[in-house]
């Protein structure tokens, strides 16, 4: 089960006793084809208290485009299906929040096989978030299949809630219960996503070598409230 701190509570903030990171850039490590050596850009814990956004997605469609030093993805988001969700993460975007945190997280499965990328901490450390969380619960048929995005949360926390950090799906199907709010789907760059899911990892899921998200780009229209 996939059990993560989205930070939205001083809960989580108190409790993030970490350093800015533990990811080690290692020399003679190999990277998938296509990733480049990046210098870890350290936490960003000054960020970590944002005021909730009020506005809305007032576009059709929005997309937000992930640029990485393993290449860029874009997430079409949910707008529809989850608008308030959508909403905040396309606000923070817009804020510049995502833009040098990293992907702390890579996460096989049991078998040793793709589970979920996951990044948005900007402690870098998985205890961190925004400051403020919302609750927009999934559909109770949801299935995280491969290349969904969705936000993830304390284990404690009830369903639908999220901060800042994201996952996104790289295995065919993950099989989480429908607790994890929905943001999207990855609809280009599939292949930047399957090179990070392919970057070593040590025993807590963290990758070896920084995984970057150098800028975080929102193409659509938000309301005013952002």
């Amino acid at each position: 089960m996939l059990v993560a701190a989205c930070g939205g509570g001083d809960k989580d903030k108190s409790s993030a006793s970490k350093s800015s990171s533990s990811t080690v850039l290692t020399a003679g490590e190999s990277l998938p084809a296509g990733c480049k050596r990046v210098q870890d850009p350290g936490d960003r814990r000054n960020e970590a208290n944002q005021t909730r956004p009020r506005g809305r997605i007032t576009s059709t469609t929005a997309t937000v485009q992930m640029q990485t030093n393993c290449g860029a993805f874009t997430i079409t988001l949910a707008v529809k299906d989850a608008p308030k969700t959508s909403a905040s993460f396309a606000a923070l975007v817009k804020r510049g929040f995502y833009d040098r945190l990293t992907i702390h997280r890579v996460s096989n499965d049991p078998k040793g096989g793709p589970f979920v990328i996951q990044g948005g901490d900007p402690l870098g450390s998985g205890l961190g978030g925004p400051g403020y969380s919302v609750r927009e619960r999934p559909p109770g048929d949801l299935k995280y299949t491969k290349y969904t995005v969705a936000m993830a949360k304390t284990q404690s926390e009830p369903a639908g809630t999220s901060g800042s950090q994201f996952f996104v799906v790289t295995a065919d199907d993950a099989g989480l219960p429908p607790d994890y709010a929905v943001i999207g789907k990855v609809t280009d760059g599939q292949d930047a996503v399957d090179r990070i899911a392919k970057v070593p990892a040590n025993g807590n899921e963290e990758p070896i070598v920084p995984i970057v998200i150098s800028k975080a780009t929102l193409d659509g229209t938000l309301s005013s409230g952002t």
